[in-house]
């Protein structure tokens, strides 16, 4: 099982930018899905979630009002829209997966499946 983000690359402050997560090997649609971020130097932390049912979801308090996250179970993908980037969202963003009709979660010990990241660099 992997999971497989994408749509990382260069954007300028002000603009949006729209991460994708794809699983290979089986569908995580009603697992609860996160977004996590790890800036070089710094300490992974999370960004938002959603639930199993797509019904809730919860962001980090720097992120709240700027990205949402989102999933298309047609397509078995799991969305981070990224508007207005600043430099200090500058990392590496992780997609995660959790359990079957999870929670949506900020916590990462509920995630037990994790893609290898897409890079992304926000220039002022």
């Amino acid at each position: 099982v992997q999971l497989v983000e994408s749509g990382g690359g260069l954007v300028q402050t002000g603009g949006s930018l729209r991460l994708s997560c794809a699983p290979s090997g089986r569908t995580f649609n009603t697992n609860s899905m996160g977004w996590f971020r790890q800036a070089p130097g710094k300490e992974r932390e999370s960004v938002a979630a959603i639930s199993g049912s797509g019904s809730s979801t919860v962001y980090a308090d720097s992120v709240k009002g700027r990205f949402t996250i989102s999933r298309d179970n047609a397509r078995n993908t799991v969305y981070l829209q990224m508007n207005n980037p600043k430099p200090g969202d500058t990392a590496g963003y992780y997609c995660a997966a959790g359990p079957m009709y999870g929670p949506a979660t900020l916590r990462a010990s509920e995630y037990a499946y994790w893609g290898q990241g897409t890079r992304v660099t926000v220039s002022s």
